[in-house]
């Protein structure tokens, strides 16, 4: 698909993933200090939406992600995780409850098949699942002035996601332009996704499928607290989070990388993360920041040294930890040797 708002003065279009949706409007440097100053709208239409009704919902949504949403508030922005046995990745889910609904946001080209999964787990449960990919889409407010801009709209029919670090307007498609005018109007900055992209990766947030690969496991890449709930029941995956919490240490951690800014390019997804010769991680998504210059996340081996410094795809990068190397390592196990 592409975007309405691609008409926006300054617009350019995005490449590879978020093909369709703009990558900034003339000027990412400006975007991204509105994201972090004041207040800002950014076009991620591109998004699967996807919508769960009925009165099991919650419940049953329960059964089958790693979040507890068994009475969630009405309005409450969340992350969930549906996982196979082993604890991988098989969707990321970014929701909200309506009161009469959960509504659902994914990857681009990922509502269809979550939708497919989920209505193939129905059962005889009273759910109902649609994708609304192209009927609706996900507009995001950001920035100290979000909870004000959100405020200017009619959002009697436009749910509402609103997390700690951002506000996502699920708004018929055939509304955004309307919509992102009354918050220019309201004085937020049309922002690309570049200077989306920027502000997630300083926040230390992964994008799933950039940031994460078929290893992955929720440990690694900090979203135990934030996608994985620690006390609740039997989840898909839950055996392999329960491990590694109370027993052992994942086999990767999670870093933020400041590369080198003489260099003129930014690492390839997927390149190699190297110390001093040995491949020891992968890199994903990256970014120029406004303030911080070139960043990116990327996942290392655990036990390379907090310290160290890296190569990313041939430029120079130092890390800043954000997965603890002894993280999950949440019992005491003390070895008795058998007496003689």
């Amino acid at each position: 698909m592409t975007s309405p708002l691609l008409t926006t003065p300054g617009a350019v279009n995005a490449e590879t993933t978020d093909d369709g949706v703009a990558a900034h409007y003339g000027d990412p440097t400006r975007e991204g200090r509105a994201i972090e100053r004041s207040g800002a709208w950014v076009d991620r239409s591109n998004r699967g939406v996807v919508k769960v009704s009925g009165p099991d919902r919650l419940d049953w949504l329960n059964d089958l992600t790693s979040q507890y949403t068994q009475g969630l508030p009405a309005g409450a922005g969340t992350e969930a995780l549906v996982m196979d046995t082993r604890g991988r990745l098989k969707h990321h889910l970014s929701l909200v409850d309506d009161g009469e609904a959960t509504w659902i946001h994914t990857e681009p080209g990922g509502g269809a098949p979550l939708a497919q999964f989920l209505d193939s787990m129905r059962f005889m449960l009273r759910v109902e699942i649609e994708d609304l990919s192209d009927s609706r889409a996900v507009l995001t407010v950001l920035g100290p002035d979000r909870d004000r801009l959100v405020d200017t709209l009619d959002t009697a029919d436009v749910p509402v996601r609103a997390s700690e670090y951002e506000s996502d307007l699920f708004v018929p498609t055939a509304r955004v332009r309307e919509t992102a005018d009354t918050l220019t109007e309201a004085g937020a900055k049309p922002a690309g996704m570049w200077a989306y992209e920027a502000q997630r990766i300083a926040e230390h947030r992964v994008r799933p499928g950039v940031d994460t690969d078929e290893r992955t496991i929720p440990h690694e890449v900090d979203w135990v607290g934030r996608a994985v709930h620690l006390e609740k029941g039997c989840y898909p995956g839950q055996e392999t989070v329960a491990r590694v919490h109370n027993l052992g240490r994942p086999p990767r951690r999670l870093v933020m990388l400041h590369l080198d800014g003489t260099a003129e390019r930014l690492p390839d997804v997927g390149a190699d993360i190297e110390l001093e010769g040995r491949k020891i991680g992968r890199v994903g998504s990256s970014a120029r920041h406004h303030e911080l210059g070139p960043i990116a996340l990327g996942v290392l081996k655990r036990n390379a040294p907090t310290d160290a410094e890296l190569t990313v795809d041939e430029i120079a990068a130092s890390q800043e930890v954000v997965v603890d190397p002894d993280t999950g390592a949440n019992a005491q196990i003390n070895l008795r040797r058998r007496p003689n």
